[in-house]
């Protein structure tokens, strides 16, 4: 049983975290205190309690305390153990453990690029976390544009190997140092290069490459500067596209929030050389009992304790009780002194007003207000929509149809032909094409082929049906170790959601943007779905015709559906445009015109 005077005589005065746990055991709040006796008493001699110390304290059963040698070390640990036990009554940041890093692996003697999950002591260099998907492939897909990095496992601890050269070598995307074809100080060269990309010193960068390009000129070695030329172009273009917002040429972010109904949401503007290089949004659970200034501050805790990178100043916008000690502790993770500070007026208010309209503009996204609707962890920025169409179980079909911040991405629309399953089984047909989409995009993962067709993942996966198409698009994935990916779907009478492990389906308002953008996506996987199915059965008609016509083989056949499409369109056709067809001539051509339009 839980002593509460006990406790609270025998306190220490000294630094610490605490947590308050549920008669379960479980965290469900984690503070920090430069005195735990008198941050701990508070709670139980305030008369003035807020509603969440109301709450805390009814559904508290024990509490427990660890004494810290400082305030640093115990807002360390705040940090740490609010990361792992997640509890119930704090601030948390949605999804921080599942945001994606560019991995670096100066681990291996010649690197290479990955995307890690979670940071290691692994002696690699990490950069990020990148918040948005798409961002972080497109980083990627420019990196091995720019500079021809290996992307095979391989391991190079001995070269030349008795591989011969990759493909990537012909197109030139890899130095292929494999065969020595590129030394290893050059290739740890080029890695120092990318790494002051990943960084933002993208100035720095095209001034270290036009000085690299000089030097290869005076040396003769022409190919050389043209290949450096040509990185810088592409750097140069990238370089365009970043506005310019500060003159103080620093690195800053400027983080400002939005709040609407059981909602917050911070917006993130990353600064570098007073140029700003990318913008992120971040939705925070727990909040709505928080002031503005607990909200802020328990975003710079958790989002820098598992940031790569801190800059030197950060801008907020209202004062945070722990600024000092905040200012400290990122201070020492970087290694120099980072300021935290709120501008009233000049450039750098005009920037937080500019980061808070951002942070309200997305807040009403359609895609962000989705993610709160349906308790999701982050703005689901890419959408992979699937359906299933058949007459009768004949020439069954699926469609992948893709949004990318609510707009149709037709380029990655995908077909499939159902090769498995016999009969009218909607629910066997979706298992099997969700299995195959997301095995292939498996592979080209693991052959590192980050711009394969099926190699990009979804934010979440829309299945148009009820529950048991979203069983047995669940099943695939849980055989492919892929639970993680949200999947929901749409049943089409009532528009009801149905999420897994949730027995009764969610009800979105009818006038949300947030059930609009997932019938958007429903629609059109419908529309792709059944396009092909006729397809596929005007095409069956027309080989079924053909079949009974003399002189039509296989060849004129494929060369016949290619021209013409459909029977209709044949019908349309005069002898003359038949007999045009490549293999056809006039007398075959006379014989199927006969045929069809007897």
């Amino acid at each position: 049983m839980f002593d509460k005077d006990r406790l609270l005589e025998n306190l220490p005065s000294k630094p610490g975290v605490y947590i308050f746990k549920d008669k379960k055991g479980k965290p469900i709040y984690i503070g920090k205190a430069v005195s735990l006796k008198n941050r701990v008493r508070s709670y139980f001699t305030d008369s003035n309690r807020s509603v969440k110390t109301k709450a805390l304290l009814k559904h508290m059963g024990n509490l427990e305390y660890i004494v810290t040698d400082s305030e640093v070390e115990a807002l360390i640990l705040e940090c740490n153990l609010i990361k792992k036990h997640r509890p119930r009554y704090n601030v948390l940041l949605k999804d921080d453990k599942n945001y994606p890093y560019i991995k670096v692996t100066l681990n291996e003697k010649f690197p290479r690029l990955v995307i890690a999950r979670k940071m290691k002591k692994d002696g690699a260099k990490y950069f990020g976390p990148y918040t948005n998907s798409g961002a972080l492939r497109e980083t990627l897909r420019l990196i091995r544009k720019m500079f021809p990095i290996r992307t095979c496992k391989k391991n190079l601890e001995t070269t030349p190997i008795k591989d011969r050269e990759c493909l990537n070598y012909h197109i030139k995307r890899c130095a292929a140092p494999c065969q020595n074809k590129i030394s290893r100080e050059d290739y740890m060269s080029m890695i120092q290069d990318v790494m002051m990309f990943l960084s933002g010193r993208t100035d720095e960068l095209v001034k270290k490459l036009k000085q690299d390009m000089q030097d290869a000129a005076e040396k003769l070695d022409f190919e050389r500067a043209a290949e450096i030329r040509d990185q810088i172009v592409s750097l140069e273009r990238v370089t365009e596209r970043q506005k310019i917002v500060s003159s103080e040429m620093e690195d800053q972010d400027v983080i400002a929030m939005a709040r609407g109904f059981n909602q917050t949401l911070v917006q993130v503007f990353f600064i570098r050389k007073g140029k700003l290089v990318e913008r992120e949004s971040f939705t925070l659970s727990g909040t709505d009992n928080q002031s503005r200034e607990e909200i802020i501050e328990s975003f710079i805790k958790q989002h820098y304790s598992g940031s790569t990178f801190i800059p030197k100043e950060i801008l907020i916008e209202r004062e945070i009780e722990d600024i000092q000690l905040i200012e400290k502790w990122l201070s020492d993770k970087k290694g120099s002194r980072v300021y935290i500070k709120v501008p009233q007026r000049g450039q750098k208010r005009k920037l937080l007003d500019m980061a808070a309209q951002n942070a309200l503009l997305s807040l009403d996204d359609s895609a962000t207000q989705l993610a709160n609707y349906l308790n999701f962890n982050k703005p689901p920025i890419r959408i992979e929509g699937y359906d299933i169409s058949n007459i009768q179980g004949s020439d069954s079909v699926a469609s992948m149809v893709v949004f990318e911040d609510g707009k149709p991405k037709k380029l990655d629309y995908r077909r499939f032909k159902i090769k498995t399953v016999e009969g009218p089984d909607d629910f066997s047909s979706m298992r099997e094409v969700i299995y195959r989409r997301f095995k292939r995009g498996l592979e080209e993962q693991e052959q590192g082929n980050n711009d394969g067709k099926f190699s990009q993942f979804p934010d979440l996966i829309l299945i148009d049906g009820g529950k048991g198409q979203l069983n047995a698009a669940c099943q695939a994935l849980k055989e492919l170790g892929l639970e993680r990916i949200p999947v929901i779907s749409l049943a089409k009478e009532f528009e009801h959601v149905f999420v897994k492990e949730r027995k009764h389906p969610i009800v979105l308002p009818r006038d949300s943007e947030g059930l609009h953008l997932l019938m958007r996506v429903r629609d059109e996987a419908h529309r792709f779905a059944v396009s092909y199915h006729r397809k596929l059965r005007g095409n069956r008609a027309i080989k079924s015709i053909l079949d009974e016509v003399p002189g039509i083989g296989p060849a004129r056949k494929k060369a016949l559906i290619k021209e013409f499409g459909s029977v209709e369109n044949m019908k349309k056709a005069s002898v003359e445009e038949l007999a045009k067809v490549k293999g056809m001539n006039r007398k075959v051509a006379e014989e199927l015109w006969n045929y069809i339009n007897k």
